[in-house]
């Protein structure tokens, strides 16, 4: 049998680093487990750390977005391993809080968490093995900005997107009604969140792309779901109160628990796939009426 391979991206800290350690110990001495980072000292770092714990994962520098660097990492996969198992989707920013711009904002936010995850996938899709399993980490704040920043005519056309052109085609339009010049997102009915815009978007995109991969009979019994880890203290929340959207701030450890379920759902299973969860509840808020308990 094959050595089981996990990639998770994003994961030198916060969720990411403990959906790495909690793969380490599931797979022991039966699988490798590639914590990646953008910053090779930090990623390094992170490495030694569990090492120090009796873990073993293995580091490689990603920078999700730059294409080069996910083709050295996929080249790098292909060569030493044929394949892999698990593709955990974890990279993510939100620069909100920083003085720059608000459309030099919305442009780092897709960057990294819509377009990069997005590059990411169709570089390492072709490695994933039949019975794999594809993780893409979103947020509730897709659920926040459907709800209640976008009116009917946006959240229709989302509704509305059957390839992957068409969320591509959405988010790029997000970009362009919000540039310095214009800033007509909330006038457009777009709301003002490139943040929550983005990880929608990353929901939306999951589903479409669970169901292509079903598709490919070459390969069989992969499952790809998106997941909100929930309200995770982490960098990005660490200034905001312990009780924020109406939910309680919880640990890494209990953020990591979605991912790292999806991530290890049996190998005979058929499903769930292109299905959104939250505390490992399926949740489809696009197109029914539910209300996600954040």
């Amino acid at each position: 049998m094959s050595v089981q391979v996990a990639v998770v991206t994003g994961s030198n800290k916060g969720i990411g680093l403990e959906i790495v350690r909690s793969l380490c110990h599931h797979f022991g001495q039966n699988g490798v487990v590639y914590l990646t980072a953008r910053n090779e000292g930090r990623g390094r770092a992170a490495v030694e750390l569990l090492q120090k714990e009796g873990l073993n994962p293995r580091f490689h520098l990603l920078d999700v977005t730059d294409q080069s660097s996910i083709d050295t990492l996929r080249d790098h996969l292909e060569k030493e391993y044929g394949g892999i198992d698990v593709l955990i989707n974890n990279a993510g920013i939100d620069p909100s809080r920083e003085n720059i711009a608000f459309y030099e904002k919305s442009c780092q936010v897709m960057d990294t968490n819509f377009f990069g995850l997005l590059n990411v996938c169709r570089s390492l899709f072709p490695l994933v093995r039949s019975n794999g399993r594809i993780v893409n980490v979103a947020s509730t704040a897709g659920y926040m900005v459907f709800r209640d920043e976008m009116n009917g005519e946006i959240r229709n056309r989302f509704r509305k997107v059957k390839e992957e052109q068409d969320v591509i085609d959405l988010m790029n339009e997000y970009l362009e009604c919000n540039t310095a010049k214009l800033n007509v997102t909330r006038e457009g009915g777009w709301g003002e969140w490139s943040y929550g815009v983005g990880k929608l978007g990353v929901i939306l995109l999951s589903k479409i792309q669970a169901e292509n991969i079903a598709q490919d009979e070459s390969r069989h019994g992969i499952l790809l779901n998106a997941c909100c880890p929930g309200f995770v203290n982490t960098d990005m929340t660490a200034d905001l109160p312990a009780h924020s959207y109406g939910a309680i701030k919880i640990s890494a450890v209990e953020g990591a628990d979605t991912p790292v379920f999806l991530a290890l759902l049996p190998s005979k299973a058929q499903e769930p796939s292109g299905k959104f969860f939250l505390r490992r509840k399926e949740y489809d808020f696009v197109n029914t009426d539910v209300s996600v308990q954040i």
